[in-house]
């Protein structure tokens, strides 16, 4: 029996390792933290109208207003919320990670085509097998810029053998999220409309829409490719 289950766990490793990474061009990486250009799948050559408007010019104080205004809070059905009330708000990100990120992305931008978008990994080691991660991307569409986030202070623990989903998929969960994704100022976020499942799955509200537009004083402008 124990043979059967070291070669069920073999089999299991190689078809984990056998999942295609995206295709992605680095940015800034170091040991523990990246910024890259990931080719989305989903932008197809042949139809204009779904390609991100990339590149795009940004400030570093306009990513840097961008990324302070996200915050993050424990998502509560309607029941919870008419027992404790909503859940405090927390900033996604540090200030150490702002000043990090900021520059990093709007290079990416900068640098960005059509058919990528700028993704984000953030971690956090603890232990030799453990690592507290922030992950997600952006990509911008005329003057909304598009973000999902992946992860958000999750505890994740490295396996001992297949593949390591967070550092390759940094848009994906991976676990349920728990949370709600917000941005200041409110007025500039763009209502999405959901799915019941999404509202139950707490999917509802992990990606924003800001209307660029709507924040000032920084604007950004769009370059076109060569």
């Amino acid at each position: 029996m124990s043979g059967l289950f070291l070669a069920g766990l073999c089999i299991m490793a190689m078809i984990g390792c056998a999942i295609p990474q995206p295709p992605y061009r680095a940015v800034y990486e170091d040991p523990v933290n990246f910024v890259r250009l990931e080719i989305d799948d989903s932008v197809l050559p042949e139809w204009p109208p779904g390609h991100h408007t990339h590149p795009m010019t940004f400030t570093v104080e306009y990513v840097k207003q961008i990324l302070n205004g996200m915050s993050v809070r424990e998502h509560r059905i309607w029941l919870q919320r008419k027992f404790q009330g909503e859940a405090p708000l927390v900033p996604v990100f540090k200030p150490e990670e702002v000043e990090l990120l900021a520059p990093q992305i709007t290079e990416a931008f900068a640098e960005a085509k059509y058919n990528e978008r700028v993704t984000f990994y953030l971690s956090q080691p603890q232990t030799s097998v453990k690592r507290v991660i922030t992950t997600g991307g952006m990509y911008a569409r005329d003057a909304e810029l598009h973000v999902i986030l992946g992860n958000w202070q999750f505890v994740y623990g490295i396996p001992t053998y297949g593949m390591i989903y967070d550092r390759r998929y940094p848009m994906r969960p991976t676990a349920a999220k728990g949370f709600d994704l917000l941005f200041k100022p409110e007025e500039a976020v763009i209502k999405q409309q959901s799915s019941i499942w999404d509202t139950l799955l707490a999917n509802n509200k992990d990606e924003l829409v800001i209307d660029t537009t709507k924040i000032v004083p920084a604007e950004p402008v769009s370059l076109a490719l060569p």
